[in-house]
């Protein structure tokens, strides 16, 4: 297995000192993270979709073997609700194929609001062109379904894993051969770490659930104070003590 470990953007000022060095411009960031991590998560596309070009010039500020995983534009999904998706998914991927071969998986997160509906995600999946990877991180309790696990199967599409507070607030389905995990908030302090025994469970569970030459992808979003820069190193190395082959981290960072 190959094991992708980043966090959740690139671009938090408190990170300087962390993971940037002080002297080092904020338009020289990008540079910096791909040098110590090998794959990040596009939060903020989320928000503002990208230009094709934005994501070209990305791809050539990367190293070849840097992962880009791709936080699907708001308007899918919060504004549309997954309605009508042809145009906001055609839209999403013209822009993303910028990227080139660095582009990594898609992101559907919905809104805590939505209730499950095995019909509108089916079509929307049905959207995306073969061979994207898109990982669906429902917030709605209604999507525990045997038909909503389903339809991720036959779609090919993998259940984001997503951690709150050092718990699932998901089932820990497998259903497709690569996974999706994010890890929003831990209980440890300085808040939000995530604590070591915390880490230990969650690469077990990876470890236990996906053969060894499956991807999985994971995402630190607890970014203030740099805590996910630093849980990504933990949890690399905890990784690495339970087997795992994991992608490139700092080997260390400066306590903040």
């Amino acid at each position: 297995m190959t094991l992708f470990v980043g966090t959740s953007g690139w671009q938090y000022k408190d990170w300087r000192g962390v993971l940037y060095p002080a002297e080092c411009p904020m338009r020289l960031w990008l540079e910096e993270y791909a040098a110590r991590f090998a794959t990040v998560e596009v939060n903020n596309a989320f928000y503002r979709l990208p230009t094709r070009e934005n994501f070209e010039a990305w791809r050539e500020r990367v190293p070849p073997d840097f992962v880009v995983a791709l936080k699907a534009s708001r308007y899918l999904t919060h504004i549309k609700r997954l309605r009508d998706p042809q145009e906001p998914v055609h839209r999403l991927m013209v822009h993303a194929a910028g990227l080139g071969d660095r582009i990594g998986p898609v992101l559907l997160q919905l809104p805590p609001t939505l209730r499950a509906d095995p019909g509108l995600l089916d079509a929307c999946l049905a959207c995306f062109p073969r061979g994207t990877r898109v990982a669906v991180e429902p917030r709605h309790d209604s999507w525990w379904t045997e038909s909503i696990r389903q339809v991720l199967e036959s779609r090919g599409a993998a259940l984001c894993w997503a951690d709150i507070r050092a718990r699932p607030m998901t089932p820990l389905w497998r259903t497709t051969d690569w996974g999706y995990v994010r890890f929003h908030q831990g209980r440890a302090q300085p808040w939000p770490r995530y604590g070591r025994q915390s880490l230990r469970t969650w690469a077990d569970r990876i470890a236990s659930t996906w053969p060894d030459d499956h991807d999985v992808y994971a995402y630190f979003n607890n970014d203030p104070g740099g805590a996910a820069v630093e849980d990504a190193v933990s949890f690399a190395g905890v990784a690495k003590r339970a087997g795992l082959t994991v992608t490139r981290v700092p080997d260390h960072v400066p306590t903040p």
